[in-house]
């Protein structure tokens, strides 16, 4: 007999009677880890890609980025794994001076106990001048040859969490770990294909990109799969409504099953057969998930609006903006939500509203979303693309079943009442 929670639900380890290889993708990362290239796993939050990474490279230095994350934060948590000390960088300041160092210290099993040391001093005058840590190639050089040493590759995760200009270092950084034969396996979530090697042209051969979308078969199979091992049907009717509120999101679906067999008693393989077909039973599982995500968004959207408060914005721009991202239509979610779009929308309720003003505010929402620990991001700005990326689709299953108010829609209420009792000139006074 087989739990339920064996089967389907969440779960930091694959659940072997529900997983599905997608488009034969397991073997294909295989064959690449195996070559010498970096790797690009692009997809949707939830997706399957720390399952499928775990499926194929068990064993790995895994760095999972958070918002604020430079690159040597990226080196010295993978070294930290291995035993070896990385000290963050001091940063030292006199007047208009500023002066970055940072070292790295090997542990016992290093001979010698070799250390570097780089500086930076951004004062044009100076001397002085080299590399900061984790950027030079000496020190990249240390960095990749514990990584190799240790037999295990290097799994750097939610890499969209970098800045644009962090990204852009790290895709020369990982030429460079080419170049010392020590090749790295990139996760995250970002619109274009290929976008490390449009950062830098010179990864092109040596850094190969593969995307993962759920299907709606594959979706359907993770329901069959899980089913069959529980001896149990679920009717098409349901299972329709699980793979739809899921929105490609294999993750939120392995939930929705999980809360569903709650719902009908099903605690473990049924000895006999059994179907599945009271779509109430469905409704009441979607509606306690969604109950339960309450927390999430509702901390997201304070989060958001706190951020708004402390900024001083006549236009009410910042509210607006997210309003017009977080009520855009499924397939704008699902593909990329243009700033035309938004500014569009954004006008209709305050004309005073300019683009520029609008590109320059959108480059600041992923600051507004996330907590203390560089966590929680739910949307983030691609300035390239000029588009808003959905990093989190369970916030459409959330936005579909909950009719919560978001907090910012209170702002744009006092902007509106601000401005029919003002008497100020009407100019924008925006201060970002």
């Amino acid at each position: 007999m087989k739990r339920t929670q064996d089967v389907f639900g969440m779960s930091s380890l694959i659940l072997p009677d529900s997983y599905v290889d997608r488009g034969s993708l397991d073997g294909i990362l295989t064959l690449l880890t195996k070559r010498n290239i970096h790797v690009a796993i692009r997809g949707p939050s939830k997706c399957g890609k720390s399952w499928l990474r775990q499926k194929v490279t068990p064993n790995a230095l895994v760095v999972q980025c958070r918002h604020g994350f430079t690159n040597i934060n990226i080196y010295e948590t993978a070294l930290a794994q291995l035993g070896i000390e990385l000290p963050k960088e001091s940063i030292i300041r006199h007047g208009s001076k500023e002066q970055k160092e940072g070292s790295i210290t090997a542990g016992n099993d290093l001979i010698g106990k070799l250390s570097a040391k780089a500086t930076i001093d951004t004062q044009t005058e100076s001397s002085r001048k080299t590399e900061a840590v984790g950027l030079d190639v000496n020190n990249l050089q240390l960095v990749a040859k514990e990584i190799v040493k240790s037999g295990r590759r290097l799994i750097i995760e939610d890499v969209h969490y970098l800045s644009t200009e962090q990204r852009e270092a790290l895709s020369f950084d990982l030429k460079a770990l080419w170049d010392l034969n020590c090749f790295a396996t990139i996760v995250g979530v970002w619109g274009d294909a290929n976008m490390f090697v449009s950062l830098n042209t010179d990864l092109s051969g040596r850094l190969e990109e593969i995307s993962i979308e759920w299907s709606i078969e594959e979706l359907f199979s993770i329901i069959e799969n899980g089913s069959r091992s529980l001896n149990i049907q679920i009717s098409k009717k349901i299972q329709t409504s699980l793979v739809g509120d899921a929105f490609g999101n294999a993750g939120l679906l392995q939930i929705l099953l999980l809360k569903t067999l709650d719902e009908f008693k099903i605690t473990q393989t049924q000895p006999h057969s059994k179907r599945l077909e009271d779509t109430s039973k469905y409704k009441d599982a979607a509606m306690h998930v969604a109950e339960q995500l309450n927390a999430v968004y509702l901390t997201f959207g304070e989060r958001v609006a706190k951020g708004i408060r402390h900024r001083n914005d006549s236009t009410g721009i910042y509210a607006h903006a997210m309003e017009a991202i977080i009520k855009a239509p499924d397939k704008l979610h699902m593909s990329g939500i243009p700033v035309d779009y938004i500014y569009e929308n954004s006008i209709k309720r305050q004309p005073r509203i300019q683009k520029s003003n609008l590109k320059t505010i959108l480059s600041k929402i992923d600051s507004l979303q996330v907590d203390n620990h560089g966590r929680g991001l739910v949307v983030t700005y691609d300035r390239d693309k000029e588009w808003v990326l959905n990093v989190d689709r369970q916030l459409l299953f959330y936005r579909k079943y909950q009719t919560a108010q978001w907090p910012w829609e209170n702002l744009i209420s006092a902007t509106v009442q601000q401005q029919l009792t003002s008497n100020n000139d009407p100019q924008l006074d925006l201060d970002f």
